[in-house]
């Protein structure tokens, strides 16, 4: 039977249930590949209208990226709202900003609705790694103002140390609206109201096979699933089952360090008000405090395939340029796990066939858009796609490079390092 990564994560999961592997032939309305958040949200809203869903993970759920991520709640795309508009038009980027707004406001909902422990807290910092990275602070301060988007604010380098004890960035921009939020607990909580609504959930089911048609058929190590539709939420560890899927999307891994728990003083002196925090680099450092007092630390992501032999080796030095006051702090935890990145940077929705279903490659982005994701794939199996085709007219292209792609894509992010270091 599958185990969840040695993390905090599921060492803290509040909820061991385990769900059956799949071990007969099924005929249903919705099939979903991948029990993440996407695929959770999708089965969840689905059932709610009324269909008949199956769900099938190859491991458990919360298994891959959605419970091993950083818990952090982002507003906006990994695109400039300009970007986005040139893209799918003032109109379309509205439309694309609304999904931002529904994504953040869905998970308060959901954690609210169904009683969901999973720790969820309010407030992000956006901190400047460079004097340089300012102007992007400014920038995006003014664009989400003019898409009314009106609860932030911008710190200058002595108003960040009194929100951040760090001595290495040169201001933020802080907004009420995002935070944090314990994964695993939230995907578990997600999955229980999913069951609850009367979704099959299958864990230790990988789907190995798919025969495309007006019913699609899935096939098991010990079964198989007919269905009129098929959502794919396999992101970053769908593998090649859909090829077309697969080239436009890239794993890439990040890794994460908890120290142990540093009392509450200490750790409320390093970030008095529980923000979540990211750096305004390429390559992106991001932290928050758990809700025992320990310092979550993740960043230094590879993009070669490979992961590091010590973990906390690779990300303890990242901390302490951050925070060099925790060189003290016993490290208890390290982990790490692919998200799946766009050539563009901006997630890839869509259909194929007519009735097969798909989402992903958030890009970082993931914890806020999969479920609202979830949700615009439930609408279009329904019917309503309005939301769902805005999203949908973003054309991806595959990353080059066919069977060498890892590598270029290593040497391209080695680019931005260069980058990050001379900005």
């Amino acid at each position: 039977m599958s185990v969840h990564t040695a993390s905090y994560y599921a060492a803290t999961a509040n909820d061991d249930t385990r769900h059956p592997q799949l071990s007969e032939d099924l005929n249903v309305d919705v099939c979903v590949i991948g029990g993440g958040f996407t695929g959770i949200s999708s089965a969840l809203h689905l059932a709610e209208r009324g269909y008949d869903v199956v769900l099938l993970e190859g491991e458990r759920v919360g298994w891959g990226a959605s419970g091993r991520n950083g818990g952090q709640i982002c507003t906006a795309y990994n695109k400039s709202m300009a970007t986005i508009e040139k893209l799918v038009g003032k109109d379309g980027a509205q439309a694309m900003w609304q999904v931002e707004l529904d994504s953040k406001e869905m998970i308060r909902e959901r954690v609210e609705r169904h009683n969901i422990d999973c720790d969820l807290r309010w407030g992000y910092l956006h901190a400047a790694a460079k004097p340089s990275h300012m102007t992007w602070v400014n920038d995006t301060h003014d664009e989400w103002q003019r898409y009314g988007y009106t609860d932030t604010a911008v710190y200058d380098k002595q108003q960040l140390e009194e929100h951040l004890q760090s001595k290495i960035y040169h201001g933020a921009l802080w907004e009420k609206n995002a935070g944090h939020l314990h994964p695993l607990n939230y995907a578990l909580g997600l999955a229980r109201a999913a069951k609850e609504a009367g979704v099959r959930i299958f864990e230790d089911t990988r789907a190995l096979s798919l025969e495309k048609g007006s019913t699609v058929s899935v096939k098991t190590d010990k079964g198989s699933v007919r269905a009129k539709f098929l959502v794919a939420a396999g992101n970053a560890y769908l593998g090649n089952m859909i090829p077309k899927l697969h080239r436009r999307v890239m794993p890439v891994g990040s890794f994460i360090i908890a120290t142990e728990p540093l009392g509450a003083e200490r750790a409320s002196a390093l970030i008095p008000n529980n923000d979540a925090v990211s750096c305004t680099n390429n390559i992106v450092d991001y932290y928050r405090l758990s809700v025992d007092g320990r310092m979550l630390f993740g960043g230094r992501a590879n993009y070669s395939g490979y992961e590091p032999a010590d973990l906390f080796a690779a990300v303890r030095p990242r901390m302490l340029n951050v925070f060099p006051q925790l060189a003290d702090a016993r490290l208890d935890y390290a982990w790490g796990g692919n998200l799946a990145i766009t050539l563009d940077r901006l997630p890839h929705v869509g259909s194929l066939e007519g009735n097969i279903f798909f989402a992903h490659g958030y890009s970082g982005h993931g914890v806020a858009h999969t479920g609202i994701c979830g949700k615009l794939i439930a609408q279009a199996i329904a019917g309503t796609a309005e939301q769902f085709d805005v999203m949908a007219k973003i054309r991806h292209q595959p990353f080059p490079g066919g069977p060498i792609r890892m590598p270029m894509l290593a040497l391209g992010m080695m680019y931005y390092k260069m980058r990050d270091f001379l900005s």
